[in-house]
């Protein structure tokens, strides 16, 4: 049977499953929980949250957009407040969402895609605030190492989710293996954290994605019009 979860890549902790069906998920807030994020700036610290944002969960690591980048330049990223780096040397494990694919026959996955929405239509988007979303392939705890060359994006620029545009579908790694650690044979450096180099042909009970996520308010006032949408096909 194929399943997708979600879980949550808590600060100084171990990864924990959110229940999203029960409307748990990610809230970004200012310097502490509940804190509001000022217009025009990205979050400063990421929790489990209900629905509406008001039930304090574990804390998560937070990456907030620095930089955006482009085709040929980096974006870069803060990590719980960091320094900014380049977001292709951001880990997997510091990512606070791991998205997951699991069944229970060793399968492929192609065509993975994300949206951002208002959480009652995968079509409209998010309401009064943007969103910057990136896939980090890093499974090395070695910030110094590259990414892998197995992406779903060439670019190493954060992909921006506009409130006044409707969503379109960012891609992500096809068959990113268990704890995304799948690649392709032209990764030979054994520094980088993989495990196959079978690349979009690597099939697996369980596929893993890492997203890093930043969030700017546009206007003042908490945002529940805001949601995240992941679909796959696998064979």
């Amino acid at each position: 049977m194929a399943s997708i979860s979600f879980y949550a890549n808590i600060l100084n902790g171990s990864p924990t499953v959110i229940n999203h069906s029960a409307g748990s998920g990610l809230g970004f807030y200012g310097l502490t929980f509940g804190a509001s994020v000022p217009v025009g700036s990205q979050q400063n610290t990421t929790y489990i949250t209900n629905s509406n944002g008001t039930s304090q969960g574990s804390q998560l690591n937070n990456t907030a957009m620095s930089t955006i980048g482009n085709e040929s330049t980096a974006g870069t990223v803060s990590i719980n407040g960091s320094t900014a780096i380049d977001s292709n040397k951001l880990p997997n494990y510091l990512c606070p969402l791991n998205v997951r694919f699991t069944h229970d026959q060793a399968v492929r996955v192609q065509n993975c895609k994300l949206r951002i929405f208002d959480r009652n239509n995968i079509n409209n988007a998010a309401s009064g605030v943007t969103t910057y979303v990136y896939e980090a392939r890093h499974p090395s705890s070695n910030q110094t190492v590259t990414n892998l060359n197995l992406r779903g994006r060439n670019a190493n620029s954060w992909v921006e989710f506009n409130p006044t545009l409707s969503p379109t579908d960012m891609l992500f790694t096809n068959s990113p293996g268990i704890s995304g650690t799948n690649t392709n044979s032209s990764d030979t450096d054994v520094n980088l954290g993989y495990i196959t180099t079978d690349g979009v042909s690597h099939a697996s009970t369980r596929h893993d994605w890492y997203v890093a996520l930043s969030s700017e308010p546009e206007t003042i006032g908490s945002k529940t019009q805001y949601g995240l949408y992941f679909s796959v096909e696998y064979l």
